[in-house]
């Protein structure tokens, strides 16, 4: 019986100038967690070191195994990493299409864009990108969702849609019977 590898897309999480340091620590938590890279765009509202003690907390100390890049600017994130329309997906809530409406099962790099807590992914990048925003769904009593929870709902979308190939389904460190 030949076992053929499936092409798997790689999970890439992009920060767009975050201004909140503990949001940043969970996502980091996060990014591990879902197996994904981390990419920051500056600037950022605060210093970042991923030893302050707001990020540590935050991630609660799980950074081993993180891949996290920082660019300058959007347009060098882009440049860097070869990043093509059919690959990239930005959240907001200006957004035209609901998560499982795209398909994020595709053999490359998949790229979600979260932008800056307090005004978001700037309007002539979401214009240019239009077909590709997403909103997740919510209630009209709230103007917008928390940064790193809407990571977290993201993250969580494209491992059901890759049938969460490459996470533990069982808890792998606490052997305990229930």
């Amino acid at each position: 019986m030949s076992s053929k590898k499936q092409n798997l897309a790689s999970l890439n999480i992009v920060l767009y100038q975050p201004e909140i340091a503990e949001n940043v620590g969970n996502i980091m938590r996060t990014c591990v967690a879902f197996n994904a890279v981390l990419h920051l765009i500056r600037p950022y509202g605060f210093f970042f070191n991923k030893f302050d003690p707001r990020i540590k907390r935050a991630s609660a100390n799980h950074l081993n195994g993180l891949q996290i890049y920082e660019y300058d600017t959007y347009a060098s994130f882009v440049r860097t990493n070869q990043v093509n329309d059919q690959q990239i997906y930005f959240l907001t809530r200006y957004g035209t299409k609901q998560p499982r409406k795209i398909s994020l099962i595709k053999p490359q790099q998949i790229y979600f864009v979260f932008g800056k807590e307090s005004t978001g992914i700037p309007l002539a990048i979401l214009k240019k990108h239009r077909a590709h925003t997403i909103r997740i769904p919510s209630s009209i009593n709230l103007r917008s969702l928390n940064l790193a929870n809407t990571v977290a709902m993201m993250c969580y979308e494209f491992a059901c849609q890759n049938q969460y190939r490459g996470l533990a389904i069982k808890e792998p460190h606490k052997r305990l019977k229930i």
